[in-house]
């Protein structure tokens, strides 16, 4: 499938990146020093294009005529919107548009773009806003996943030495899980070296150790176990401090204020400032930097419960996370009941990733993953109901419909031909969830979850 990118900042070069593994892919980028950073990466192997996506020649020059989908992902909602209608007039069939106008996202607008199988509007501040929701809840949890309509979950924690998860052999566990599993380690991300890490598809010889990183599937009402053998917790904070005011900020305080959750915001800018005072009634706003120490203890960042990274500036954001858990120690060391404050970073480079594993900064999102989900399950809509990926190790989540066409229907997963690279974890059957064995047999309308490296994804699907 040929593939236009719109927009070469870090969402775009990342779903590039992504669909780049199995479509051919141009990516457009207006800036020329954006441009020229890009093209000369050489990890981003894509075909790269100077020009704007609301110009026909440039789109012409990427290929236009011959994209079957094109994806508009700059900060300019209008040009977006521009770029997608140009591409429709010229015969491009799919269109994946970024929006974060909510005036915008109307019917009236979704119309000009065609049906709605063939559109798709994202707001990666609104998904990353709702996945922090989503970690506070569970502190301690890197990543959370909800599937087959809610009812199986995907957590990804790391494993503190003292959880009981530590030293078990995955033979062991399955026997004490026997004969009804209600959840299933899908994978391993584990240290080989300083500068190295591995997934692994685990198998039954596996120990479990200190520092890996797993992914649990688990039946939804199965959750509040697995989180007590991952050795993390289950608690909306009762205090959030916010540190930068943009977007996604906003949102998230709108939705933590309703549930009556202390809010505080740390904003740079005066004026963003006063805006946010005047919009959030029930949150307290700084005006300050979050770098600056002393603003951080004027806004008690050693005594929330959780704190929140979101500005543009991924260094500030890590930076800020290592203080307020250093403040919170030392907090802790002076007087009896105090605690570590949570934390979450927004990241938008991945290179910083080994940085915060090293110095255990806390959860780390993106708005990079949040929209090349959404992508991804855009793209691959034929095949996968829904699709996850991640920062933290080279592993994607998928969700597949069976039908009575579909090539493992009717067979034993163990005979259904997948890669030895991926694991049948769940399947959702009148509505009701189980965890997946070899013996299981594929049925007709069932919602079937597999974990896969992301190069075996293309073929799984098609067994569906």
């Amino acid at each position: 499938m040929k593939v236009i990118v719109v927009g070469a900042g870090e969402v775009g070069t990342y779903v590039a990146d992504r669909l780049n593994r199995h479509h051919d892919v141009s990516l457009m980028e207006k800036n020329q020093e954006r441009f020229n950073q890009i093209d000369t990466d050489k990890s981003l192997d894509v075909l790269t294009i100077l020009g704007s996506g609301t110009d026909p020649e440039a789109l012409k020059r990427a290929g236009v005529e011959e994209a079957d989908l094109l994806v508009a992902v700059t900060k300019n909602d209008d040009a977006n919107l521009l770029a997608a209608l140009l591409a429709k007039q010229v015969g491009v069939k799919r269109t994946v548009v970024r929006v974060e106008s909510r005036g915008l996202r109307n019917k009236e607008v979704g119309q000009l773009l065609g049906s709605a199988d063939s559109h798709l509007m994202i707001d990666p501040d609104e998904e990353v806003a709702q996945d922090v929701i989503r970690l506070m809840e569970y502190p301690g949890a890197l990543d959370m996943v909800h599937m087959g309509g809610g009812e199986v979950v995907i957590i990804g924690a790391k494993l503190p030495p003292d959880a009981p998860f530590v030293g078990v052999s995955l033979e062991q566990l399955g026997k004490d899980l026997e004969p009804d599993w209600e959840f299933m380690i899908a994978s391993i991300t584990r240290q080989v070296n300083e500068d190295e890490e591995k997934t692994l598809i685990p198998r039954k010889n596996e120990i479990l150790q200190e520092g890996d990183l797993l992914r649990v599937i688990c039946k939804r009402r199965s959750l509040r176990d697995v989180i007590r053998r991952l050795g993390i917790e289950r608690d909306m904070p009762a205090r959030a401090l916010l540190l930068g005011g943009g977007r996604t900020a906003q949102l998230l305080a709108e939705s933590l204020v309703e549930k009556a959750v202390d809010v505080a915001v740390i904003e740079k800018d005066p004026k963003r400032a006063e805006e946010l005072s005047a919009s959030l009634k029930h949150a307290l706003i700084f005006n300050g930097d979050i770098t600056d120490v002393d603003m951080l203890e004027e806004a008690d960042v050693g005594r929330q419960d959780i704190v929140v990274a979101l500005t543009g500036e991924d260094d500030a954001n890590v930076l800020a996370c290592l203080y307020a858990k250093s403040a919170g120690a030392r907090l802790a060391g002076d007087s009896n009941g105090a605690s570590t404050p949570k934390t979450i970073a927004v990241v938008h480079r991945l290179k910083l990733l080994d940085l915060l594993d090293t110095h255990d900064v806390g959860a780390t999102l993106s708005p990079r993953t949040a929209t090349a989900n959404s992508v991804l399950r855009f793209v691959r809509s034929g095949d996968a109901a829904q699709i996850a990926t991640y920062l933290h190790g080279d592993a994607e989540i998928l969700e597949f419909a069976v039908t009575d066409t579909s090539q493992c229907e009717g067979k034993r997963i163990a005979d259904a031909g997948f890669p030895k690279e991926a694991l049948v974890g769940a399947i959702l059957r009148d509505g009701k969830p189980q965890i997946a064995r070899g013996s299981t047999v594929f049925r007709d309308r069932d919602h079937v979850i597999v974990i896969s490296n992301p190069e075996f994804a293309e073929s799984i699907g098609q067994l569906f």
